[in-house]
């Protein structure tokens, strides 16, 4: 496995470099992520929804990793009225507006906000508090290293209380290269059908600077993270949602239940 500084990557100011965004934020414009990464990503509500389905109905408590825009969050609180959601993360022009999303849809008093870099949770240098009963991500834990991947896999399942459950939805190394070529032209296709083209969507990016514990996109295949999952403790490890080069992956802490 990769390895990783003893310190968080340290980095200019945003405004140092024209358009520059943290990995994960994609593009340059915060308002304008919820539109452009539907264009950009086959299937995204179908994703994030099946994350929310596989929380356990009697989840009261859940934990947003790199919550970005809130978009999980609100289709969270949709299915499951009586929780508390807590979103984390490093960048606050994303919580700022995660904030306002989740008080416009009215979930203001069960959503919590924290600007935090969840490398420094894993490390044990940030708190966000714990008993939870699920944790879940999109589209942020792919920019770890895999060693640190490792210990926030470790981290998750330390707080969740038994017959919890981790479902992330991240991108995936294709397996072959003919794969890879079949990944790229259903992306093309799709943004097609969207109304528009790749090249076009990806003039909407910002550039992407390393910082915290996040750099530009750390990929591994599918079974690698199943891998991770088994060696961070989780006994039960699963696939619940796949769409060629995206997945949504997790496991349960079944020890101690019953």
């Amino acid at each position: 496995m990769s390895s990783h500084p003893t310190n968080p990557i340290q980095t200019p100011p945003d405004s140092a470099i024209p358009n520059s965004i943290f990995p994960g934020e994609v593009f340059a414009k915060t308002a304008e992520f919820d539109l452009y990464i539907r264009q950009l990503l086959p299937r995204y509500d179908e994703m994030l929804e099946a994350i929310a389905r596989c929380i356990p109905s009697q989840a009261k408590r859940i934990l947003d990793l790199g919550c970005g825009t809130g978009e999980l969050s609100v289709k969270v609180l949709q299915r499951y009225r009586d929780v508390q959601v807590v979103g984390v993360d490093y960048s606050p022009r994303m919580i700022e507006f995660a904030t306002a999303k989740l008080e416009t849809a009215g979930y203001r008093q069960q959503w919590t906000g924290i600007e935090g870099d969840f490398g420094d949770w894993a490390n044990h240098q940030l708190s966000v508090g714990g008993g939870f009963d699920a944790c879940v991500s999109s589209l942020a834990i792919h920019h770890l290293t895999d060693e640190m991947k490792v210990k926030l896999f470790t981290k998750i399942r330390e707080s969740l209380n038994p017959g919890g459950v981790f479902w992330n939805a991240d991108p995936v190394v294709p397996e072959s290269p003919i794969l890879s070529e079949t990944y790229k032209h259903i992306r093309e296709e799709w943004c097609v059908k969207q109304g528009t083209t790749l090249t076009e969507v990806r003039t909407k990016t910002g550039k992407s600077i390393p910082y915290g514990y996040s750099q530009p996109d750390q990929l591994v295949t599918l079974a690698a993270h199943l891998d991770m999952l088994k060696t961070a403790g989780f006994e039960s490890v699963a696939v619940p949602w796949k769409y060629y080069g995206l997945a949504v992956f997790g496991g349960e802490k079944t020890e101690g239940k019953g």
